[in-house]
């Protein structure tokens, strides 16, 4: 009988899900409290409670050979970086491709998921759902897969700001931003440099009159376009991540903090953090120095009380008429269907196997996809969670024992302590390859470079120098793909096509007599060691010399 899975959520991560299960042969049915598909990324004027919501103007900040799903590629005239439309349309295209919105049951709340009465025995759940005209039903699954994010709940934290409650002004959180123009000539503040807090400021600072972007701790900003106008995370490969695990940490984060300083001195532009490059989550942002740089926005530090429309900083500086604050201090995440004993999640912290299973279960029939703070692209990293999950439902691979899963868990959690800038930000952090790789292996299609290098060179190093782009997961192993290979080997086509809007007349680069010269000599070389023996009567008959050597030239 075949096993039906409950898929929570129709976003990026639940559509990665439907599909893992239709190619494992198993039945999903997905529940979606929305009318569509998308998650975060679809576009809503007025956010809806417990979902997440983004602005009008948001660019993705992973590029898309890097973001796609493993064996569907995004297509070639799409621009790198993606405006949120151009996402949903792929997303839309992978769900037809695969026929994945015939499983989704849109308009339905899940109200509540606990273990069946025999699940020692069994592993099933009780799922309980509500449509959107009231009606309560009750489902049995074998295995459920939660992939609700971690962007619905905004962190709000009013109680850090004395004074709040006197401000004259307009309050909210970035999640209900959308467009700057109602704030055009105004006064606006902006607290938090993550990415969403340096986009709005970015945004909001060309219409207002003043922006001032507060941050406590500063932050270390990296640009989209990298070097010679390549996407950055199609510049970190294999071999710069090996490099980075043996380097010592202080060192490694020395050289890119001096690359970044070259773009703009961090220090001058009040951005510099005490902290490393390294032990914080990112922020990608391309616009924001040439902001400061033209004084449109202005750094501060963090906000030591409201008074009025008045704001006072932790310097003592006093900036007056404030119209807007907005608060972009991320978000907290939950499971509020699912009983605390199954996943307990304290201070956005949850002590789950390799962030996907919960380790107590008498049954691996439960799995969170997708419950990852990337340093790379999260769709990827969805799909091959659900991979590895559906792979463990189907019996296919096995979980190790209760010990060793948690163990793993606290290694991961000292290893992110040791690391990270203590907030609540810093609780689901990975390092895409990585975590990639740690995945892969458990479901058995981590790429054998080594192998690789001899069997298919081209392909090897192009997964060693080249970027660790998701289609590598499908060269081998269960769910492989034939198109990988291809995929790789044109990857860098699909980066450039978008770019090549109009004829580009380019000189004839010069043909260079070095490389001639050297094979020259080299030929000579060979030549004179070749007939060593003879070379005396070579020498007296320099053409049969010269003729000799003409053979060991390359041909036009």
């Amino acid at each position: 009988m075949t096993r039906r899975v409950a898929v929570i959520g129709g976003g990026s991560s639940g559509l990665a899900c439907i599909k893992c299960c239709l190619d494992e042969g198993l039945e999903p049915v997905c529940f979606e409290s929305s009318d569509d598909i998308g998650g975060l990324w679809r576009f809503k004027e007025n956010p809806e409670p417990d979902r997440a919501s983004i602005y009008h103007s948001v660019i993705i900040n992973t590029s898309k050979e890097m973001m796609c799903f493993s064996d569907f590629s995004i297509p070639a005239h799409f621009p790198n970086y993606m405006h949120n439309a151009l996402i949903m349309d792929y997303f839309r295209m992978y769900a037809d491709h695969f026929q994945l919105t015939k499983h989704i049951r849109f308009n339905t709340k899940v109200l509540q998921i606990k273990q069946k009465s025999d699940f020692s025995h069994s592993g099933q759940w009780v799922v309980e759902t509500e449509s959107k005209n009231g009606k309560k039903e009750r489902h049995i699954f074998d295995a459920v897969m939660i992939c609700i994010g971690h962007h619905c709940q905004p962190n709000f934290p009013l109680h850090d700001f004395p004074g709040i409650d006197t401000f004259k002004g307009k309050y909210f959180h970035s999640r209900d931003y959308k467009a700057p123009e109602e704030w055009r000539d105004k006064k606006v503040i902006v607290i938090g440099i993550g990415n969403s807090g340096g986009d709005i400021a970015v945004e909001l600072s060309r219409v207002t009159k003043q922006l001032y972007l507060s941050t406590r701790r500063g932050g270390w900003i990296l640009n989209r376009v990298s070097d010679n106008g390549m996407p950055v995370d199609l510049l970190f490969n294999r071999m710069l991540n090996n490099i980075r695990k043996i380097l010592p940490f202080g060192l490694f984060n020395s050289i890119r903090e001096g690359r970044l300083n070259r773009r703009f001195d961090h220090s001058l532009y009040n951005l510099k953090p005490k902290h490393r490059l390294f032990s914080q989550h990112p922020t990608v942002n391309d616009e924001l120095p040439n902001r400061i740089l033209s004084g449109t926005v202005q750094v501060k530090p963090n906000i030591r009380r409201f008074c009025g429309s008045s704001v006072e900083f932790d310097d003592g500086s006093v900036v007056e008429d404030i119209d807007l604050v907005v608060f972009a201090t991320g978000y907290t995440f939950s499971f509020p269907f699912l009983a605390s004993q199954v996943v307990s999640v304290s201070k956005n912290k949850a002590s789950l196997f390799k962030y996907v299973f919960p380790p107590e279960l008498e049954r691996p029939t439960l799995a969170i996809i997708g419950l990852v703070q990337p340093i790379g692209a999260i769709m990827p990293i969805s799909e091959m969670q659900a991979r590895w999950a559906t792979r463990v439902f189907k019996g296919c691979v096995k979980l190790p024992s209760l010990a060793v899963m948690q163990n793993d868990i606290q290694n991961k959690k000292d290893a992110m302590a040791k690391r990270y800038v203590t907030t609540q930000r810093h609780t689901i952090q990975v390092d895409y390859i990585s975590y990639m790789d740690e995945i892969a292996e458990q479901v058995g299609v981590r790429p054998n470079i080594l192998k690789l290098l001899l069997t298919d060179p081209r392909v090897g190093l192009s997964l060693l120098f080249g970027p660790c782009t998701p289609y590598q997961f499908r060269l081998s192993g269960p769910g492989k793909w034939a198109g990988a290979r291809q995929a790789i080997l044109t990857q860098w086509e699909r980066v450039a096509h978008p770019m090549q809007t109009r004829p580009c007349d380019q000189p004839e680069p010069k043909r260079s007599r070095k490389w001639p010269l050297v094979l020259s000599v080299a030929a000579m070389g060979l030549a004179v060691y070749a007939y060593r023996d003879n070379l005396q009567a070579l020498l007296q008959d320099p053409t049969t010399l010269l003729d000799r050597i003409k053979a060991l030239l390359p041909t036009k």
